[in-house]
């Protein structure tokens, strides 16, 4: 395959990908939904009537063509559905994160100048419900919490109903814009992320770089869709190769679900694949596993029964992202059989940069490029990545898109990287301030430390890049030492600043929030090169100096932690 995807590919969008399915697999099961202990499926034909219909409604608002209509729902077929009736009426979808704050999510809605909210099942509806204008419309999914009877609403199962599908098959050019997907920026503010068809097109083929793909595999979606890794590895994928898509309805059911689809290409996240092996370690020991394997008689059946368990056994292709894999990880599963290959992708370039391949993967690298990315390391050790399914640039911020790229047009990551002799990157830091968690989440340190504003407090440096939450780093005042001599003073700053984190983290999407505040004996100083001469924050140099500890104070356990 060359680098031009859309000509060896022929055309291709999810729209004509939907259109291909519906005419020539019509009763074939594409998506399969859990519903309070009942299953519902949707085959192509269903699927494409139920979008020509909700096409045809959106059409009928005679909204202006590519308008932002954003997407609020956890994950389910209705999700995929409406975002591609979004597309064929000729506008813009905006999947925003279902877990993010009233406050995240109303800027995303003004910012994108939403027209209209699809808004499906959540958790916590009533955290953010303030952030649905009067006028703004709403399209109920099935299962969606309720809103306001002054609140212009319609439902999808009344759309189903009452209108006619949409006639023909409607495609959109590949150079337009497809979506808005919102990131993190350096400055707190998220950004929009413009992402065409193209990237799409092009995104689709990522799997299919490691192992053929088709009609027979089953896929799991069950992250974020607002999130490019699981648009990408799920939703694109799927819609290219034909394969099923089995959802997992809540956190509670997780385990039927992935038992009901047996995937045979299965992504995930570290901190998952930690939980599947304390799952198995909790009823069986290692050092019983240990000799299980090692013995010629009983190794093959317990790796079969042990992925078997866990609903993996059948899966060909494991791959994870969004932060790195711990090497033991890596050994314990591939133990079991199951070999786990890492990646490395942006929202910038649709997750479409690289990947490790089977018998080449190497510990603590992301793999290599994929067809068609370029990359040089720049004189500063910053990633810098030409890839073919980059963004169009950030929403209505030419300028920050401007400083995104290179002159020649390569993508500024914010990464140090190496790469070794075979041509595997290995990410060795950040050169942004920008840092990413266990979870894959990105957080900004700037704003919120400078929600850490408090008496005793002097200088604050909030980190935590590979740990699951951030936490924050505090040196007191003088006076806030001399006063923490006194047992009961103690007792009180630990309080206040307890409740001081619990203010902040109420204010904070839940990926920013902070797990522990550390106080240090030590005073930074310009002199002792913790400072800058305007006394800003040192921020690498603190990160050095008590990194070693960090595990340390993620242990104890407790909101605020005194260091000796």
């Amino acid at each position: 395959m060359s680098t031009d995807y859309l000509a060896d590919a022929g055309y291709w969008t999810p729209l004509s990908a939907l259109y291909l399915r519906e005419q020539q697999n019509p009763e074939t099961i594409w998506l399969t939904q859990p519903v309070d202990g009942q299953i519902e499926t949707y085959t192509w034909r269903r699927a494409a009537d139920e979008v020509r219909r909700v096409a045809s409604y959106l059409r009928s608002l005679e909204l202006e063509p590519g308008s932002r209509i954003a997407l609020l729902s956890r994950n389910g077929a209705q999700w995929m559905l409406a975002e591609l009736a979004i597309w064929m009426a000729g506008h813009v979808a905006v999947p925003i994160y279902p877990s993010l704050n009233e406050v995240t999510v109303a800027y995303i809605l003004e910012h994108s100048d939403a027209k209209l909210m699809v808004l499906g099942p959540l958790d916590d509806w009533e955290a953010m419900r303030s952030v649905l204008r009067p006028s703004l419309p709403v399209l109920r999914l099935s299962g969606a919490p309720g809103v306001s009877v002054h609140q212009p609403c319609q439902s999808w199962t009344r759309v189903i109903g009452e209108t006619v599908p949409l006639a023909g098959n409607p495609d959109r050019a590949s150079e337009a814009l497809a979506t808005l997907v919102y990131t993190s920026g350096t400055t707190g503010a998220p950004k929009g992320v413009m992402l065409s068809f193209r990237s799409y097109a092009v995104s689709s083929t990522m799997l299919a770089q490691i192992v053929p793909i088709g009609e027979c595999d089953r896929l799991l979606s069950y992250l974020p869709l607002a999130h490019v890794f699981e648009a990408a590895a799920v939703f694109a994928t799927a819609l290219r190769y034909g394969a099923q898509v089995f959802f997992n309805e809540s956190l509670k059911t997780f385990s039927a679900d992935i038992q009901r689809a047996r995937p045979t290409i299965f992504h995930s996240v570290p901190r998952l694949w930690l939980k599947f092996q304390l799952g198995v370690l909790a009823k069986l020991p290692q050092s019983t596993l240990d000799a299980l394997l090692a013995d010629p008689e009983t190794a093959e059946a317990t790796r079969r029964q042990l992925l078997g368990s866990l609903g993996l056994d059948q899966v060909r292709l494991a791959f994870s992202g969004s932060a790195p894999l711990p090497p033991s990880l890596i050994d314990w599963f591939g133990a079991l059989g199951l070999e786990l290959l890492e990646g490395l992708g942006m929202s910038e370039d649709f997750a479409y940069s690289h990947i490790s391949r089977s018998g080449r993967a190497r510990v603590g690298y992301v793999g290599e490029p994929l067809q068609g990315v370029e990359r040089r390391i720049s004189e500063s050790g910053e990633l810098l990545i030409k890839s073919p399914s980059r963004m169009i640039g950030y929403y209505e911020a030419s300028g920050t898109t401007a400083e995104a790229f290179t002159a020649d047009g390569y993508f500024k990551s914010g990464d140090r990287a190496e790469i070794d002799d075979l041509g595997r990157l290995r990410l060795t830091g950040r050169v942004k301030e920008l840092f990413k968690t266990s979870k894959g989440k990105y957080v900004a340190p700037a704003p919120i430390e400078s929600k850490l504003v408090h008496p005793m407090v002097e200088a604050v440096c909030v980190t935590g890049s590979g740990f699951p939450q951030p936490f924050a780093i505090i040196t007191l005042s003088e006076a806030g030492w001399m006063a923490a001599q006194d047992v009961a003073q103690r007792e009180m700053i630990e309080h206040e600043l307890s409740a001081l984190k619990q203010q902040i983290n109420d204010s904070l999407d839940p990926h920013e929030h902070l797990d522990y505040m550390v106080l240090v004996p030590d005073r930074w100083s310009i002199s002792n090169g913790f400072l800058t001469p305007t006394m800003k924050i040192k921020r690498n140099a603190i990160e050095a100096r008590y990194e070693p500890r960090f595990m340390a104070w993620s242990e104890v356990g407790r909101p605020v932690v005194w260091a000796a």
